[in-house]
């Protein structure tokens, strides 16, 4: 095995073999979002469009149910016997539930058993990915030199955004070549099934990393007793920041996931524009992720997530406002795509910041839990939230009073988070 202390290893290689199972997870999970009103009336027939739309909804929540159950095991488990091993455990799973969700026949065909299916794959779907998170994050973080950490952390957030915009693309694909009737037959199915395709291959990467977590040592990061009540202080106070600030990157992450049935069912623009809107979006906050992380790591973690943070905060309700007074192409990928790449840039230096901040023989743990719960509880609900806001209100404006409310609580959050980045502690 390649010797981590060495790097005796490529770097580039390891990061690209833990963050393209991450993409590929990402990819299957985010495409339900995507196609969330075909989705529903395959499986979930109602007596009004809004019904559909929410029961389908509520089943793409359910698969965040399991997220933080899955951080606690698998979390534990990569720090107790490996990153890699967890990580090719967190991929299988969700592997066996992207074909059960892809070959499941509809209500139509099988009755109650359908929606019932969907649901149990959901959360499986939930649990391998509450359990991918923390284990990834951790080894990107141990494989990379101190003075690029940001930067090779950054591939975390940006293989989510590869995910979504090749997602968005297959939707755009879909959606201008196939009728209407044919997408919400079978067509969500070919863009699960095109990302189960690539498991083999992801599977087949992940068995070549090296391992980062060494058992038979002292673990890095590890303090004597004396001092763990203060370590423990400090890091509670991390933690409950984290959690915030999850929250807050989490419900912006998701409200933009849902801007492609946003528009469809509220703005009445084509699918094909929506699917586009969500695929510039979504290549947008690939660059601002991978930008973010090399600006943290040569001006610190804490500036990279609080300006651009208080511009999402300024910027928000004028883009909307702009938005639904003229939905058109250019406000729909103007108004989106600025708030987007703006608002990818501070959460890969959080990412690099609190992993940073936790000791290695608890980092995966730690990191998989914490996010797992902070996804669940408001990433899971986002979605939801807002469709009920836009249903009781009848306001197209609904959605950026969400997103400003957890851009405010994010950038409280950001304030008070240490720094950690060795430009500014002198690490080498």
């Amino acid at each position: 095995m390649p010797d981590i202390a060495s790097r005796e290893f490529d770097v580039k290689r390891a990061a690209f073999a833990a963050t393209i199972g991450n993409m590929l997870e990402f990819y299957d999970f985010i495409t339900y979002s995507f196609f969330a009103t075909e989705i529903g009336h395959t499986f979930f027939p109602a007596q009004s469009e809004y019904g559909s739309l929410m029961l389908s909804l509520a089943t793409f929540g359910a698969g965040f149910l399991t997220r933080p159950i899955g951080g606690i095991v698998l979390g534990i488990f990569s720090d107790r016997v490996g990153r890699r091993p967890a990580m090719l455990l967190s991929f299988a799973l969700m592997g066996g539930a992207i074909l059960t969700i892809a070959l499941t026949p509809s209500y139509a065909a099988i009755g109650i058993v359908a929606p019932v299916v969907v649901i149990l794959a959901r959360m499986v779907q939930g649990f391998a990915l509450g359990g991918e998170v923390g284990p990834t994050t951790a080894y990107l973080i141990e494989i990379a030199a101190p003075r690029n950490r940001g930067l090779v952390v950054a591939w975390q957030p940006a293989s989510q955004e590869i995910a979504a915009t090749v997602g968005a693309l297959v939707g755009v694909i879909l959606s201008s070549t196939m009728a209407p009737d044919m997408l919400q037959a079978y067509g969500w199915r070919v863009a699960f099934l095109l990302g189960a395709v690539c498991l083999p291959f992801g599977i087949w990467m992940r068995r070549t990393l090296p391992e980062t977590v060494s058992h038979g040592e002292h673990v890095a990061g590890q303090v004597e007793s004396s001092s763990h009540l203060a370590l423990a202080r400090r890091h509670l106070r991390v933690i409950v920041l984290a959690v915030m600030i999850l929250a807050s990157g989490t419900i912006s992450t998701y409200v933009t996931q849902y801007m492609t049935t946003y528009a469809k069912n509220t703005l009445h623009v084509s699918p094909s524009l929506a699917f586009t809107v969500s695929l510039v979006s979504n290549g947008l906050q690939i660059i601002g992720a991978v930008l973010g992380g090399w600006l943290a790591d040569r001006l610190g973690r804490k500036p990279i997530m609080i300006w651009p943070q208080l511009v999402v905060l300024v910027l928000t309700y004028p883009a909307f406002l702009w938005i639904v007074r003229d939905p058109g192409a250019w406000s729909l990928l103007f108004g989106f795509g600025i708030l987007s790449f703006i608002g990818s840039l501070p959460f890969t230096a959080f990412y690099a910041a609190f992993t940073e901040a936790l000791p290695q023989n608890i980092r995966g743990g730690v990191f998989a839990t914490i996010y797992a719960v902070a996804i669940a509880t408001f990433g899971g609900t986002a979605q939801l939230v807002v469709t009920w806001l836009l249903h009781v209100t009848g306001d197209p404006l609904a959605p950026s009073w969400y997103l400003l409310l957890a851009a405010a609580v994010g950038i409280v959050a950001m304030s008070l988070m240490p720094e950690t980045a060795p430009v500014k502690t002198g690490e080498k």
